[in-house]
């Protein structure tokens, strides 16, 4: 279901799979994607039980996965999609889709390991931005998004349980160089490697780098876990900006 569009010929194709209730909705999408050269629609699902069934078998890329969908919910489905099981050797993206930027699932859908949001009525550029985003290993997190994250963590107790040293994300973060750290901060508030390079004078790809080597460090996937990291391990705190 590819089609014409930017960027150059050259660019990989990422696998796209549609997975929500209405049909207007995944014809709209699809069809929007489809036109773009770098994008191939390989199917479509109305329920997550579906679209988890698609997705085992097209093996996507990225999944744009409805909050709020019938037999099983897109939180559930990412869940699935995104736990490491027995048999299943591709693990996609996966970008929520949502009516409301303030949606009761962010912050269930981050820890599970979705890589962002995306409001439905965004324009048409930012949905075919957000999936070369998402498929080139970025989290797609709007600072709105990252404040109410962190908003969420300082509402929620934190847990009493005693953690070993491996786990506690203190300890962890005592693992990184100075430079990684200043450098996790800011992917944390939001930033993108450009913006952090213009803030600690670096060359944006040595901050790739950085951010590479830290994620491997913490063994974390991406910029919204990196944000869930960021406040557990105390590094950022309610309120900064």
């Amino acid at each position: 279901m590819s089609g014409t569009g930017t960027p150059g010929a050259s660019s990989p194709v990422t696998r796209v799979v549609i997975v929500d209730d209405q049909a207007m909705v995944r014809a709209g999408f699809a069809a929007l994607l489809a036109a773009q050269s770098d994008i191939d629609v390989v199917g479509e699902a109305p329920d997550g039980a579906r679209g988890i069934e698609l997705c085992r078998a097209a093996h996507p890329d990225v999944v744009l996965m409805d909050v709020r969908m019938p037999v099983l919910n897109g939180l559930e489905a990412a869940q699935q999609l995104l736990e490491p099981s027995l048999g299943v050797t591709h693990t996609p993206r996966v970008l929520m889709l949502t009516t409301f930027d303030v949606d009761d699932y962010v912050y269930e859908a981050l820890r599970v390991g979705a890589s962002g949001f995306l409001l439905k009525d965004a324009p048409p550029a930012d949905l075919i931005a957000a999936v070369r985003v998402v498929a080139a290993g970025e989290a797609l997190l709007a600072p709105s998004v990252t404040r109410r994250l962190i908003a969420e963590f300082a509402r929620r107790p934190r847990p009493r349980t005693r953690r070993s040293r491996a786990s506690d994300p203190a300890l962890r973060l005592k693992g990184l160089t100075e430079r990684e750290t200043e450098v996790l901060e800011l992917v944390a508030r939001g930033q993108s490697n450009g913006e952090i390079a213009g803030s600690l004078l670096l060359a944006e790809q040595t901050v790739k780098s950085h951010v590479s080597r830290i994620f491997t460090k913490l063994g974390l996937r991406d910029r919204a876990q990196a944000v869930i990291f960021a406040y557990e391990s105390g590094l950022i705190a309610p309120g900064d900006q």
